[in-house]
């Protein structure tokens, strides 16, 4: 780890629900597994365009999501598979607006860096660097002059933080005690450059400056995601206002799937460290297995289980029609 977290100067509850924790090592798998195939897809020349895979960050979507009711918000970025996923998305969808086609979350208009699922409370991920903030920020409004108790997250990289849009809706969600969440995840590097080349001074103290309560805590470590997510939630919805919470990350993959050249602006030593070290897959399996709460057999099963309906989605996108050509206009323009 390159910043100090709080991983280690946080408590786990006493009372531990093994199958919500089952649940939440099989919605990490999902994401690990459907990066794996998107990326497949892609060097197979199979999957049009560029996508950015998650792959490795798997603790925060499903962390953050996982304290979120069905109905809460939230706003993805170009970075967003793992969120959509987390958020309640099916892998079949997923995968046919990946390939463009008629059957995906946006009839194959928006293709990987668009998706969109407003009945899983998904407002969209967005290909403009902080552009969703602004979204996650008026839906929280919404929810508050409607009188409703719902929760937006805005998730975004730490790229975001040099876009003035941010800073304006923080200031706005602060002034008016809005119920949103502010999500980096901050996987060290804006595209090629370590963000410290390109980020100055301390991350949290720029929520601070706008009274809002902010933490940064080991992104790795999906219970300490939900708990603290979970805090600021309850929070949200008791009128006590936004929150910033800055997750320590890190992407396994280059800045989207065509980057050949990662080992130029990061070195493999770095790469295999937290791959070996930092996985949150393995952080969450071992810790249930050291803790006896499930053994490897059963991990191993859900794995497997996984593996083919990820195999199974893959293919429904590959064998789905495409859009007519008629249509080509349709939700498009206005």
């Amino acid at each position: 780890m390159t910043k100090k977290t709080e991983s280690n100067t946080k408590s786990r509850p006493e009372a531990v629900d093994v199958e919500q924790w089952l649940h939440v090592y099989e919605q990490m798998v999902k994401i690990r597994e459907f990066e794996e195939k998107a990326n497949e897809l892609y060097l197979k020349a199979i999957m049009p365009g560029l996508t950015h895979l998650y792959s490795g960050q798997e603790a925060v979507a499903v962390g953050v999501c996982e304290a979120l009711r069905r109905e809460d918000y939230i706003t993805s970025t170009h970075r967003g598979h793992g969120h959509c996923l987390a958020k309640g998305a099916s892998v079949d969808l997923m995968f046919a607006e990946l390939l463009g086609k008629e059957a995906g979350y946006c009839r194959g208009k928006g293709g990987s860096m668009h998706i969109a699922d407003p009945a899983s409370g998904n407002l969209g991920a967005n290909a403009i660097v902080g552009g969703s903030a602004g979204i996650a920020t008026g839906a929280a409004l919404s929810a508050k002059k409607r009188g409703s108790d719902q929760v937006a997250v805005c998730f975004f990289g730490e790229g975001a933080l040099g876009q003035g849009l941010l800073y304006e809706v923080m200031n706005m969600a602060s002034l008016w005690k809005l119920p949103v969440i502010y999500v980096c995840e901050n996987n060290l590097y804006n595209e090629y450059t370590h963000y410290s080349e390109a980020l100055a001074g301390e991350v949290t103290p720029r929520a601070k400056a706008f009274g809002i309560h902010a933490e940064t805590i080991d992104g790795q470590d999906v219970q300490l995601v939900y708990e603290t997510t979970k805090r600021l939630v309850e929070r949200a919805r008791r009128g006590e206002g936004p929150a910033f919470l800055e997750c320590m990350t890190y992407r396994y993959y280059g800045h989207h799937v065509g980057d050949i050249s990662r080992t130029y602006y990061r070195s493999k030593e770095e790469e295999q460290e937290w791959r070996e070290t930092r996985d949150p897959l393995k952080i969450l399996a071992d810790k249930l297995v050291a803790g006896k709460l499930t053994d490897q057999s059963v991990l191993d099963h859900i794995q497997a289980d996984v593996r083919s309906e990820v195999e199974k989605g893959m293919q429904f996108g590959i064998d789905a029609p495409y859009p007519d050509q008629s249509e080509v206009n349709e939700d498009v323009y206005a």
